[in-house]
């Protein structure tokens, strides 16, 4: 994007989006200079904490493509990734049939540009739609006559939160929505899931990160353990390698001790 002329009508170029600077992070060129101003100042946090956010981004993709490739061995057909963000190489519907012909899937996400770069992939393309939805209302997705209409719920399906569920920052409502999420899964349901983890990172560099992230759209981050995301698999059956950094994730490599000190994210696929 180069210009507020390629913005849908009514978005605000001005502030920056997390799906924006997400694609930036990952080499796109779907962002504005508001995406990227935030998006590199978030690489220099990142710089002061130890880390890379664009190595983080990229890691954090490959456990997606890992996660689809494991389910689609497991038999999974269905999958509704919420918050999907701006379309990027190998999407949830190009790795899962990539493994599994005839994978459908829905994408969900509520910015208005991530609608109009995913119906604009999708079209003409039967087995994969995206819709408009909140993840703070998992109900009206999960009931919304399109998501009925392209997938069979009564069937194994999973559900994918990858890098969004720390945009709800009260936690409460982050343990709500999750739980809603797990009550409507069916035995044989997945949930993936991947969240930014505070680790050991110094909190007035945290907090630098935490003002960058309240200038969005999404309106701020938040910080969790280990522990609050591990709740978040509640009831659930944790696959292996479990809980553990996102470049860790990966149940066809060899059992590694995973650093839990160092900031990122943890990631992990649990079933119902």
């Amino acid at each position: 994007m180069s210009g507020p002329e390629q913005a849908p009508a009514g978005i605000d170029v001005r502030v920056p989006s997390v799906a924006r600077m997400y694609d930036y992070y990952l080499g796109g060129k779907d962002n504005f200079a508001s995406d990227r101003e935030a998006a590199e100042r978030m690489i220099e946090i990142g710089r002061q904490m130890g880390n890379d956010a664009r190595e983080i981004a990229r890691a954090n993709r490959a456990f997606l493509g890992r996660a689809v490739r494991e389910l689609t061995d497991a038999g999974v057909r269905q999958f509704v990734d919420i918050g999907a963000g701006l379309p990027t190489q190998d999407n949830v519907h190009q790795v899962a049939r990539r493994h599994a012909a005839g994978s459908r899937v829905v994408y969900v996400d509520n910015d208005p540009i991530v609608q109009v770069h995913a119906r604009a992939l999708l079209a003409g393309d039967a087995g994969a739609i995206a819709v408009e939805g909140d993840l703070r209302d998992p109900d009206a997705i999960f009931d919304d006559p399109r998501v009925t209409g392209h997938l069979d719920l009564t069937r194994p399906y999973a559900v994918l939160l990858v890098a969004v569920l720390h945009f709800v920052t009260d936690d409460a409502e982050a343990a709500r929505v999750t739980a809603r999420i797990r009550e409507r899964l069916r035995p044989g349901c997945h949930l993936v899931l991947s969240h930014i983890y505070a680790g050991d990172a110094d909190d007035g560099v945290a907090r630098s990160g935490q003002q960058v992230y309240a200038a969005t759209a999404a309106g701020g981050i938040a910080r969790r353990d280990r522990d609050q995301i591990a709740g978040f698999f509640d009831d659930l059956d944790l696959l292996e390698p479990g809980l553990v950094p996102v470049a860790d994730w990966d149940p066809q490599a060899p059992p590694a001790a995973p650093d839990l000190k160092r900031p990122g994210i943890l990631a992990g696929v649990a079933r119902a």
